[in-house]
Order: structure tokens, then sequence, then C-alpha cells
């Protein structure tokens, strides 16, 4: 708990208010550790040719040394798209100093670097977050997983006091369903921007979490007392940009800590947090909306995030391996007094200008979704069962209330099969990733991308099965309970395609974990800001039963998707720049 805590907000908080003899480290009880943490190999990689890696002999590659450094990328480490190094940058200031004192390798005048690099001790580091317990390792994906549902409900316990927002403005329907689609547009736009911050080493991720939620939380106090209608949307819209960093830099936290063996596991249980989150909006809206008013509905997400925000700041560490080496260099150049201190994340970054930077932040995530063709084709498969979610959930009214004269509160519980669903779907999917994908791994613990597929082909199938049954079954003359069963086939489906795609994109793109995830929050949070300013006319011009089935429709029309992935992935990979080549 004490290296928990250490590492937290507060624990930071402490450290330098003084504290730092109750949260310190080994090294600043014992500075001569610092020894421990270097390693001698890559120190003289470095002092011989001026990067990590073993020298490339080829003339090609000697005429552009300069360049080398980009090609090497290391795991965890922000990679910019465009870095260049002239070999000035790297040429020893004093020629007296021409021995690497770590490694005793000579320091290469023209190529080389005279920098001791800073990693783990060893292969067991409890400081790397994938060497720490299993205790550790749960409670902070229970954090991450509540941090996703407390920002994922802001979305849909919205909609069940749209209402409410009506008769106080004195706006349409549609109208008042831009304060959930532009709340979905905030939280699909945000990461395109904080992910990509949080690769890099400086800042890493807890400070962006805890930041932004801090301004999500108190920016509820706007919407709530909102004096007109634009007042209302422009905080809608603001609250869901701030509250985003999560909902799509949560997998590559999760990443963080799990091997990728273990991190579908991982992946499942934050993909169940995540649709709980709109399922579950609903219930809880429903009967405050209905009994106070729909601001009741937002002084309940104010409160959920708010205790969400006061667990972050306690007990949130740093999972980010790039920031943590970081901060373990620079604490020992502070120790030592040691300028040559430096880590592999840390000299990636000194490379990078501030227009690599605003390259990194701003383009790479678009570049990625759109240069892509894997990305492409998955993110928008993915933004369309999202969308196809949203247009769908406004059914429910329809059906819960006009047909089975269920009132507002109950028309939540309705919601029930979907959640019901995604908790079904675990035991059998777990059982699948022992038995069958984790043998598949090779001894160094990878495994093809493409092997992650099997379970997305299966749950193509579930989302149509769902729409179908749902949209014929809604009728006076069939019991309630009929449709909601139906209802949970959308989950299942849900569940294995978002968990198989999001590991996909892991493993495919391990260099650019946090940009991919962000582009692919954004793709599905277009489609899921845009598609419900429709769906109650849809619904009503084409009836529950031909609505239902057109979406069917258009689901079955994107099923060879996964398939050809499946087939064809590898060849596809192969092709990429970005993506991993040596699985």
């Amino acid at each position: 708990m004490k290296e928990l805590i250490r590492d937290t907000t507060f624990g930071k908080v402490v450290r330098v208010a003084g504290g730092k003899k109750f949260l310190g480290f080994e090294e600043e009880r014992d500075p001569s550790l610092w020894k421990t943490y270097v390693n001698k190999e890559k120190s003289g990689q470095m002092a011989h040719h001026g990067y990590v890696g073993e020298e490339e002999k080829n003339e090609e590659n000697e005429e552009s040394n300069s360049n080398r450094n980009n090609s090497e990328p290391q795991s965890g480490v922000l990679q910019p798209d465009n870095q260049t190094r002239s070999s000035s940058e790297t040429r020893v200031g004093s020629n007296d100093q021409n021995r690497n004192e770590v490694s005793g390798v000579p320091v290469d005048p023209e190529k080389g670097r005279d920098v001791t690099i800073v990693t783990w001790y060893g292969p067991n580091d409890p400081e790397n977050p994938q060497n720490w317990g299993t205790g550790k390792k749960f409670f902070v994906t229970f954090l991450i997983c509540f941090l996703t549902f407390s920002v994922y409900i802001g979305s849909a316990i919205y909609s069940a006091g749209i209402m409410g927002v009506e008769q106080q403005f004195g706006v349409s329907q549609v109208a008042a369903t831009l304060g959930l689609c532009l709340f979905v547009a905030g939280y699909g736009l945000g990461p395109m921007i904080w992910s990509p911050l949080s690769e890099i080493p400086q800042i890493g991720r807890m400070p962006i979490y805890v930041g932004t939620l801090f301004v999500f939380v108190f920016l509820q106090f706007a919407v709530i007392y909102a004096t007109n209608f634009g007042m209302l949307l422009a905080f809608r819209f603001l609250t869901g940009f701030f509250g985003s960093p999560v909902l799509a830099t949560g997998g590559a936290s999760l990443s963080d800590i799990y091997k990728p063996s273990k991190r579908a596991y991982a992946i499942g249980i934050w993909g169940i947090a995540a649709v709980s989150g709109p399922v579950l909006g609903p219930l809880i809206g429903g009967f405050a909306a209905q009994h106070k008013g729909w601001t009741w509905t937002i002084w309940e997400l104010l409160w959920l995030s708010g205790f969400a925000l006061i667990l972050m700041i306690f007990f949130l560490p740093e999972t980010s391996s790039a920031n943590i080496l970081y901060r373990r260099s620079r604490r020992l150049r502070k120790l030592t007094g040691r300028t040559d201190l430096k880590c592999e994340p840390e000299l990636m970054s000194e490379q990078m200008s501030p227009k690599d930077i605003a390259l990194m932040v701003l383009v790479r995530p678009f570049s990625l979704t759109f240069t892509e063709p894997i990305l492409f084709a998955l993110n928008l498969y993915i933004a369309l069962i999202y969308g196809l979610l949203y247009v769908w959930f406004e059914s429910f009214a329809i059906v819960f209330i006009e047909v089975y004269g269920f009132n507002l509160g109950e028309e939540g519980l309705s919601f029930l099969g979907i959640l019901i669903g995604g908790f079904a779907v675990i035991p059998p999917f777990f059982l699948y990733l022992y038995k069958v994908q984790e043998p598949q791994f090779d001894e160094n613990g990878e495994i093809a991308p493409e092997k992650r597929l099997p379970p997305a082909c299966v749950g193509a199938f579930c989302i149509p099965i769902c729409l179908f049954w749902f949209g014929w079954t809604s009728r006076a003359s069939i019991h309630w309970i009929v449709p909601i069963i139906g209802s949970s086939f959308f989950s299942i489906g849900a569940f294995l395609l978002f968990n198989s795609v999001l590991n996909y994109l892991g493993d495919a793109y391990p260099e650019y974990a946090a940009s991919v995830f962000a582009g692919n929050d954004f793709m599905r949070s277009a489609f899921g800001a845009g598609f419900p300013l429709f769906a109650n006319a849809m619904y009503r011009n084409l009836g529950t039963n031909w609505a239902s089935s057109t979406l069917g429709f258009l689901s079955i029309a994107f099923i060879p998707i996964p398939f050809v992935l499946w087939k064809y992935g590898k060849q596809i990979r192969l092709k990429s720049k970005r993506a991993r080549h040596d699985l």
C-alpha cells in the first residue's frame, strides 16, 4: 500500500511537502544503488554508435546514422512520426572524456553519446507495472473500470431527463437530444489530444486522468445551473471533452500492467464497465428525473464522478513505464549529481521538436485512423456498432412506455437485459482465452494479432440476431420479457467485437497504442453523437419492426470485416509502415 500511495497524486503532494522519509524510494535511502539501475550494454551502444541496439553494418545505414535511432522502437516509449538527428547533436563536447564510465566503451566523436542508460534493475523490478503484485493490478484495474463507468454513464443518464429539458427551455425533442449528442462528441474528440499527451514520458497517464476529471466534476455545476439552452449545450460538450481520457487511454493503461497473454481478461472487464455506463444510466437517472426533475440526473453524475475523483487522487498510481523510468532518472541525477543518467524514453523525447510534439498530439491519431486500412476498417465497424447502440436505445422509450405501459423509472429497468448479456458472456469467453488462446502464445509471450479475431467473428452475428429479435417481438401481444431477452445478444456481440478488436489493435500497433485507441474512440463517438438525432423519427416512421430490421441489415453488411482480417490481416500488416511486422 505504501508503494501504491507513493506514486499517486496524493503521494506526490506529500513528497513535495517533505514526506520523502515516509514515502521514499530505495535509491533515496541509499544513493549508491544508482549503479544497479543502469544498463552497461545499452550505455556502451550509445557511446559507440549513438542509439540503443546493435549497429547496422551496411553502407546504407552508415550513411543514415542520424535517422537510425528512430527506427529502433522501444516498448512503452513514445515514437514521434518524423524525427531527425544530426551527428553534431551526438558529438562529445571534449576530447578528454572519450570513454563511457559505466561500460568502458570509447565514445565515437561523430556518432556516439556519453550517456548512461537508466532502466529496470532486472526482470523482477517491482516498479515495473508488469511486475506489480496481483492484488495491486486488480485494484488499479478496478479504478480504471470505475472511472470509465463514471464518465460513460454521463451520456445515457442525461437521456432520462430529456423531457424535462424540453419543458424548461421550450425546445423540441430533437434539440434536447443535442445534450446527449454533444457530450458523446466531446468524449470522442477529447482523446485525440489527451491520449497522445499521456504518451509523453514527462507527463504520463495519471496527471491526465486526475487533471481532466477535476475539471469534469466541477463543470457539472455549470450544466445544472445553466440559464439558457445554449449554455447547457456548451457545457455538456465540455464535460464530455474533459471526461474523455480514460475512455480511450484506459485500454493503454491496462496494457501497461498486463502482459499480452493476460491483457484480454482485463480488457474484457473494462469493456463490461464501459457497457454498464450507458445501460445503467437510464435506470439510475429515470427514477430521479421522474420524481425530482432533469437536473437530478446531473447531480447523480456529479456525486458519482466526485467520488471517483477522490479515489483517483488517493489511490491511482502511474502506469506508464516511460514516465516511471523518466522520474527514476531525474531522481538519480539529483541524488548523484550525474547529468549523464538518462532513460530511453527521455532520450527519445529530447529529440522531439515542438513541431514533432504538435504533429504527434494533433495529427498522429487522425493519420493513423485514416491512412491505415486495418485501423480504418475496424474503427468503422466498431463505430457502426456504437452508432447502432445509440439509435436502438431510442426505441426503448417507444416500446416499453408506449407499447407496454412502463413509467420512466421502469423503462430504465428494461435495459438490464443488455447488462445481463454482458455478464453472461464473460465465463465462456474467459474459458476460451484460457483453453484456446493462451496456449497459442510463443515462448516470448507474443501472439499473432490475427489470432485475437475469432471471437469477433462470432460476435458479428449476435448484433443482427438481437436487432431482428427485438424488432419483431416488441408488440403488445408478446410478453415484454421476450424483447428484453433478445436485447442481451447486443451486449454479447458488442463485448466479443470490442474485446477482440481492442486487443488486436494493441498487438498490431504496440508503439502507438494510446493514439490508436484514441482514433477508435473518435470514430465510434462520431457515430454515437450523430445517430440519435434521427433515431426517434426513424422508429416512428418505419415502426419498431422495420427500423430495427434496417439496422440489422446494416450490421450484416459489415460481418465480413473480421473474417477478412482473420485470413488476410498479416499480409496487410506487412505492407504497413507502422504496424508490427515480427509476428
